[in-house]
Parts: C-alpha cells; structure tokens; sequence
C-alpha cells in the first residue's frame, strides 16, 4: 500500500438508550461524552466523545420521542441484543472518496446513502437489513461532506484513541477486505477469536483505558 485512502473515523457504541451508554463509557473511561443530536431518518440519537482532532466516540441508541423509521435502523439497534446492555458494537471509517472506496471493496458492505445532522452531512454505507458486517469487525465507510471533521466542534477532554484491536474467527479475510479499501492498519491490531469483537485502547486523563466489547 502506497498510501491510506481510508482511516479510522468513528466507534460506535450501542446502548438500549443513551443514558445507560454514556454512564458505561463514563465508568469505562472516566469520562461523559457530550449530547450529540438526532438522525430523523434512521429514528435515533447519539452523544460524542472526542478522541482527536479527526476521530470521536459515539454513543449511539434508539430515540424514543422519534417516529418508526419505516425501515431497519443501523447498527442492528433494533436487534434484542441491543436491550442486555451497552457494548462497543462497530466502527467507522472515513474516505475522501467513498464510491471508489465501495467498488474496490472485496465483499459488500451496504448502499451508500446521504445523511445531515444539524449543520452536519456525509454519505455513509448502510446495509438494507441494518446489519453490520463480519459481527461490526469490518466498517462502515463515510465521507463527510461539511469543510471541517466533527471532532474538531467537539469538547475536548484529553482522550486520544490509541489502538484499536479487531477479533474475529476468520483474520485473514478482515485484512482482504480492509486492503481493498486501502485502511491505515497502523494503530489496529487483528487477531483470531472465537467471537467477534472490539477492544478499544483509549488514553485518558486518568491513563490509558480498555473499552471492550460485552
């Protein structure tokens, strides 16, 4: 690989409501991420934590003043596993150019939509079923379409991401399709496990925290 086109943009924490997923994040990390807002189309909400000048944590449930969506909502949030806990559930990965990025990649990840918040708007990959792919091992892909990245409207609080570790049964096939999409693995670890999941290295002010996977 001769350069990134795709870096590490976002974690996606799930929680039956924000409440209960931002006090995880809080107990985990020692932190509070910051009220976000809504995302009407999908008929959900979100608080942020900022992990740089480019990367954040989101805290992400179903919004319950919000109409049915009419459709699935993302990150499998109207799945019953949704309802045991908060979890560090998928991640996100930006691109200066998402449709190349999606016909380069290996496997299907999902459509590409336009999404806005606020001010906000971007062109996200979502799949049909709201699923996430290989267990939310492998991203989403986003491009954002606002001049500046979120992050840097966002509170700091001296959190920086520091690794980011990728289990799954099938490792080989997790580094295949993020070569196709051209990722930065530099601080990403992938290794075989029985289960998917995610394990998040964070430095904090309190030092460098772990926020697994539940």
């Amino acid at each position: 690989m001769l350069h990134a086109r795709t870096r590490i943009d976002h974690l996606v924490v799930t929680a039956p409501n924000l409440k209960s997923g931002v006090q995880w994040v809080r107990d985990v990390l020692g932190v509070t991420a910051q009220l976000g807002g809504k995302h009407e189309r999908m008929g959900t909400h979100n608080c942020l934590l900022r992990l740089g000048p480019d990367a954040y944590l989101e805290v992400i449930s179903i919004d319950p003043n919000a109409p049915n969506p009419g459709r699935p909502r993302w990150f499998e949030l109207d799945n019953a596993d949704t309802a045991r806990g908060p979890r560090l559930a998928t991640w996100v990965a930006r691109t200066a150019d998402i449709r190349n990025a999606v016909s380069g990649c290996t496997e299907a990840g999902g459509t590409i939509e336009r999404m806005c918040r606020g001010e906000l708007s971007w062109l996200i990959t979502v799949t049909e079923d709201g699923g996430m792919h290989m267990g939310g091992i492998v991203p989403a892909l986003i491009q954002w379409c606002t001049p500046t990245h979120p992050a840097q409207g966002m509170r700091e609080q001296g959190c920086r991401l520091i690794e980011l570790r990728l289990i799954h049964p099938e490792p080989q096939r997790v580094e295949r399709i993020l070569r196709a999409i051209e990722l930065d693995t530099a601080d990403m670890v992938i290794e075989s496990g029985e289960q998917p999941s995610l394990v998040a290295s964070i430095e904090t002010p309190s030092g460098i925290k772990s926020l697994p996977a539940k």
